[in-house]
């Protein structure tokens, strides 16, 4: 015979075709209800991680991966501070740049923005902007030539497109002789860009360094030096290790601070939707309750001849311990599968979905993300797969343990 015993009988249980086809039916919805919920969690986990690594990539497309900037606003000394930097092997590129807040004028229509000088020629390698541009040239942002390059958004709600002057009102103030007036300065728009994100979009303005420098009144200084990192992961501590070589006092940020609510958010939304997604699998785990307790009643008989032929209370209690995990087992490997196919193809899927319903869920109107972008982390599937199986062998202890405490003699008595 088959050995171990518990094993053989445990799974004869679980393949056999059972005289009530009740608790059939309740098996076969305990393994189903786990595949569900595992496959719920596993496709909801990946397109999370989708949604984050596509809008990680679009900011950090237009920011930098790390900031050095002055206490005070201005970085006199951003020469020294650039060679320090440089020397990090983890630092692959550098790019001075001016920031400061204007109010851009057409007409009758304002809006705030926030202006940023920039040198064209380095700051492709600290971000992804210059392949951003859907209409002009950068050749045109040249110095002394008073160019500007518009977010789409902020062009559209000034009202300007190519060619057209728009006034950047900066917030220093001029003194002359008829008193203290604002700094103001008419641009060209000779470009607009679309980075996929509204905030960019709609508030940022770029122009050339030596302009916003004269807009500013920053001749010789700079804002700060964007830096462009190997491992944008490790940039924490990359930024850390340049703060503590670099002399004096400065500020030194990463882009997990500079965004730091944005990702803090999606990283508890993430961990709420595992939560209650994983009380769903839970549930059907823990059917498996209901479902071994009518095998054992059902199974009084067997138990009893079990017991009687020398099989001990351990090895009543190891059969339908084997008897459910079996079952959570194979729900669990269903869910685990479906999960991985359908986050692998799930674009496909809501594609599919969409065309047959003829309804688009993500409208390019309304969501700057217009498909359900999915990423697979074999940590997140082990994770699930790993909760969701020790929770269906814990909901087998229980009837597995009620079976053990059968008596033979009782069991027997109206056989």
């Amino acid at each position: 015979m088959f050995q171990p015993l518990a094993l053989f009988i445990g799974l004869r249980y679980t393949r056999a075709k059972r005289r009530n086809h009740f608790i059939s039916f309740i098996s076969a919805s305990s393994m189903l209800g786990i595949a569900l919920g595992i496959t719920a969690l596993i496709t909801v986990l990946s397109v999370m991680n989708g949604f984050q690594k596509e809008v990680r990539e679009r900011i950090l497309s237009m920011t930098a991966h790390a900031t050095i900037s002055g206490v005070d606003g201005r970085l006199d000394d951003w020469r020294q501070a650039r060679e320090v930097a440089q020397r990090h092997p983890e630092v692959l590129a550098t790019a001075p740049f001016i920031r400061g807040e204007a109010m851009l004028t057409n007409g009758p229509t304002v809006s705030g923005a926030l202006v940023q000088g920039i040198l064209p020629d380095e700051e492709g390698g600290v971000s992804e902007v210059m392949g951003k541009l859907v209409v002009g040239d950068w050749n045109a942002l040249a110095p002394g030539s008073f160019g500007i390059v518009l977010g789409k958004q902020l062009a559209a709600f000034v009202g300007v497109t190519l060619g057209d002057k728009v006034t950047v009102v900066a917030p220093q103030a001029s003194v002359t002789p008829a008193g203290v007036v604002p700094r103001l300065k008419r641009f060209e728009v000779v470009g607009i860009f679309d980075s996929g994100l509204w905030e960019y979009d709609r508030n940022l303005a770029l122009v050339h360094i030596d302009d916003a420098a004269r807009l500013y009144q920053m001749e010789g200084s700079v804002s700060g030096l964007r830096l462009k990192l190997k491992d944008l992961f490790r940039a924490p501590l990359t930024a850390r290790e340049i703060a503590n070589a670099l002399p004096g006092a400065y500020w030194v940020r990463d882009w997990t601070q500079e965004h730091a609510n944005f990702f803090r958010a999606v990283a508890i939304e993430k961990t709420a939707m595992t939560v209650i997604l994983m009380l769903i699998v839970a549930v059907a785990a823990f059917n498996l309750v209901s479902t071994l307790v009518m095998v054992v009643t059902d199974k009084q008989a067997d138990i009893a001849i079990l017991r009687t032929l020398g099989l001990s209370p351990a090895g009543v209690m190891a059969v339908f311990v084997v008897q459910g995990t079996t079952i959570g087992f194979i729900g669990t490997a269903l869910g685990v599968a479906g999960g991985v196919a359908l986050a692998l193809n799930v674009k496909e899927a809501v594609g599919w979905l969409e065309g047959l319903l003829g309804f688009k869920f993500l409208s390019p109107e309304v969501y700057p993300i217009t498909d359900l972008p999915s990423q697979v982390i074999p940590g997140d599937v082990v994770t699930v797969g790993v909760i969701a199986f020790t929770l269906a062998v814990l909901a087998t202890l229980y009837p597995a343990w009620r079976a053990a405490r059968t008596q033979p003699a009782e069991a027997l008595r109206y056989e």
